[in-house]
């Protein structure tokens, strides 16, 4: 499937996947940031298949700019669906495998903080598994 993917296919991937993990860096309230910006992106360096492939090459050509939640969710959730109906489009196994890879990745970065998600993190996470499942 990379093959059929172009250069900027891919870079909507990695801006989709590596921005929901920085909107919810953005997001979180507790001042723990940069822990939930590690794990999910260790979750996501670990994603495997032709997604994960895509997501290890280049990781820091996610193209994020806005320096408030509001400016990265304008640019991370149409990411998210493009991707996702890209990738349904062409290979709906890797449309799946790059779902899970995203859900994980944020199931990992609000389990970095220390105790419960709370309800911005909460919010945050919705949006993001909503605009994964409108393509």
């Amino acid at each position: 499937m990379s093959n059929s993917l172009t250069e900027q296919d891919e870079n909507t991937l990695r801006t989709a996947a590596y921005g929901a993990v920085s909107l919810l860096a953005a997001a979180d309230a507790t001042g723990s940031p940069h822990r939930i910006a590690v794990h999910g992106s260790i979750a996501l360096a670990s994603a495997t298949g032709p997604v994960g492939h895509v997501l290890a090459d280049k990781p820091k050509a996610a193209k994020l700019n806005g320096s408030s939640a509001a400016a990265l969710a304008d640019q991370v959730l149409p990411a998210l669906t493009a991707a996702m109906s890209l990738l349904r489009k062409q290979d709906p196994a890797e449309a799946d495998n790059f779902r899970s890879t995203v859900l994980v990745a944020v199931e990992a970065a609000t389990q970095a903080r220390k105790g419960e998600p709370g309800p911005t993190l909460a919010a945050m996470t919705r949006k993001i598994t909503e605009a994964l499942d409108a393509a």
